[in-house]
């Protein structure tokens, strides 16, 4: 009898509440989320990242105030080849949140800069450095590199010399751009210490060759 009484007393018992990771899953566009290395991440469709934001941002239950940070990551080999990482942070909360979304150098992602004015920073860097595109942004423009400059540098595929450089013309006093020109070929390096590369010391070679002549 008593055991019939446990059992029926946890059946009646309420079903934990979902946990921070299983309410997030459960938004709209949404695909995954999970805990890596300690921190809460979720993976998102790009169309639905402004809806997103305002619902991370205004929802008590989640109540992510802040935007700490927007970049990008590149991946050449996909078809969409850029990951947006947005991170959060909410202070009431003291959690902390990544979202990722994927897109191309074409599509474009909603600007949140909305949600978080501060995102139009992190919006023209990684339009800057990366050529993502970001729909709404009224600022989208270089922020590191000059206005000048051709290609997003933080690319996989763009070229270690980059494509043009940069030099005051004493001549014509003004700052002029040219194409880049190598004085040398790229050389060929073994990648080793100098203490692996050397074989041998300057002065050794007396040494060097009386155990030549020493050897039978």
């Amino acid at each position: 009898m008593a055991d019939e009484q446990e059992v029926a007393a946890v059946a009646a018992e309420p079903p934990p509440p979902p946990t921070l990771a299983e309410q997030l899953a459960a938004l709209p566009g949404v695909h995954r989320a999970a805990t890596e290395k300690g921190e809460l991440v979720i993976w998102a469709d790009a169309a639905v990242i402004l809806e997103l934001s305002l619902t991370l941002r205004d929802d008590p239950r989640f109540a992510f105030e802040q935007v700490m940070d927007i970049c990008g990551v590149d991946w050449p080999e996909r078809k969409l080849r850029f990951d947006v990482v947005y991170n959060l942070l909410s202070v009431s909360r003291n959690a902390r949140l990544r979202v990722i979304v994927q897109t191309d150098d074409v599509i474009p992602v909603a600007s949140v800069h909305t949600v978080w004015p501060v995102a139009t920073w992190w919006e023209r860097e990684a339009w800057d450095l990366f050529g993502i595109v970001f729909s709404g942004q009224p600022d989208l423009r270089r922020i590191l590199t000059d206005y000048g400059f051709e290609g997003h540098p933080l690319r996989k595929d763009f070229p270690l010399t980059g494509y043009v450089e940069v030099r005051y013309d004493e001549d014509r006093k003004q700052v002029v751009y040219e194409p880049v020109k190598l004085t040398q070929d790229f050389r060929n390096f073994d990648f080793l210490s100098p203490w692996e590369a050397i074989t041998s010391l300057p002065g050794d070679e007396k040494a060097l060759a009386a155990r030549a002549e020493a050897k039978p």
